[in-house]
């Protein structure tokens, strides 16, 4: 014995899976286009020899933020990861977050007097909002 299928519930069930299809294709098409991230570059990275009492060293750089891709007085968040080399222990790995804006930012972090910084690098830049779009908007 064969059960009818319900003609408005099947009519229902394609509106709504046509709907959801496009949901997922045109907006993330639609947000991507409105999203700018400013170039961030590392320059003039330094690490200090230790200083007592703590016998720390510092390592500073100074990160230039070109964001002429963002709208006027764009400022944002950015996390620098480090590979860190220690004389008695294994190496190891860290991000630390900062604040962007333009034209550029000094950074610094705190090691050890038996640490040193092997490598830094730049990691999630957060989006600012388009100029196009901000010009869009008046």
């Amino acid at each position: 014995m064969n059960d009818p299928i319900n003609p408005i519930a099947t009519t229902l069930c394609r509106a709504w899976l046509l709907a959801g299809i496009f949901g997922f294709v045109a907006v993330p098409q639609a947000a991507a286009q409105h999203v700018c991230r400013p170039a961030v570059a590392i320059t003039n990275a330094k690490l200090s020899e230790w200083q007592l009492p703590a016998m720390e060293r510092k390592w500073t750089a100074v990160v230039s933020v070109d964001a002429s891709r963002c709208a006027a007085n764009s400022a944002g968040y950015f996390e620098v990861r480090f590979q860190r080399l220690i004389e008695n222990g294994a190496d190891f790995e860290f991000s630390e977050k900062f604040a962007w804006m333009t034209p550029s930012v000094k950074i610094g972090v705190d090691f050890w007097a038996n640490e040193a910084v092997r490598r830094a690098w730049i990691t999630d830049v957060s989006s600012c909002r388009c100029a196009s779009t901000a010009m869009q908007d008046r």
